[in-house]
């Protein structure tokens, strides 16, 4: 019950409610949440990144000024017009006036509008059940080039022993968002035939959870 009501509002605050996703999103992170999304970056390999599920953009944003060059891809409209907005409001000199810092499309990750071996790197933060769906992982796979990897930033846990802390992890427990989704994640990568690896990076007084995906050839 709790994982179809979590869905069914997921889905109302990354659609008609996508003007307050951030501010919902600071506050179950305690102002952490862009900076966990961003915990990925290091480990990308190459400058062409595909990121899926882009949301309000800020993970692009930080892309484009780390100098690489992602493209966004998103379902849903609203967050394709924040982080539209958002990228316009990045300011690197290199775009023309009035141009995207990336590229938008929209459309599904099962199945991208993409040529094949295309990316060097496909990065996904905290993304939905799609990133476990078969078609998803063979997209995946046929739109990277040899050696490229898929990143998924899974989930971020807080560290602190506030009250306030323990509070919000008490709540991602009973809406049961601490049940098992890393190892579906792992699970689903290795039957699709990558080689995952879990790397936990801390950041500040969290701890997030990226699962590394290795095409097998």
């Amino acid at each position: 019950m709790w994982r179809r009501l979590l869905r069914f509002l997921f889905r109302l605050l990354y659609n008609e409610f996508a003007w307050a996703y951030d501010g919902v999103a600071w506050a179950v992170s305690l102002g952490q949440w862009r900076t966990w999304g961003c915990q990925a970056l290091p480990h990308l390999r190459g400058a062409r990144i595909l990121e899926l599920a882009h949301g309000p953009g800020h993970t692009l944003a930080a892309m484009v000024q780390q100098g690489l060059a992602p493209v966004g891809l998103d379902l849903s409209p609203h967050m394709g017009r924040l982080a539209r907005r958002r990228l316009l409001e990045t300011g690197i000199a290199s775009v023309p006036e009035g141009e995207l810092a990336a590229p938008l499309l929209r459309g599904r990750a099962q199945a991208l509008p993409f040529r094949g071996a295309c990316f060097d790197s496909v990065l996904a933060t905290f993304p939905t059940e799609f990133i476990v769906d078969p078609a998803t992982l063979r997209e995946t796979a046929r739109v990277l080039r040899p050696g490229g990897r898929l990143f998924v930033v899974v989930e971020a846990r807080l560290k602190g022993h506030d009250l306030l802390s323990r509070l919000i992890e008490g709540l991602y427990v009973i809406t049961g968002q601490r049940q098992g989704f890393l190892d579906e994640v792992e699970r689903a990568m290795t039957q699709a035939g990558f080689a995952p690896t879990i790397v936990r990076e801390r950041a500040g007084r969290s701890e997030v959870m990226i699962v590394t995906g290795n095409p097998i050839t």
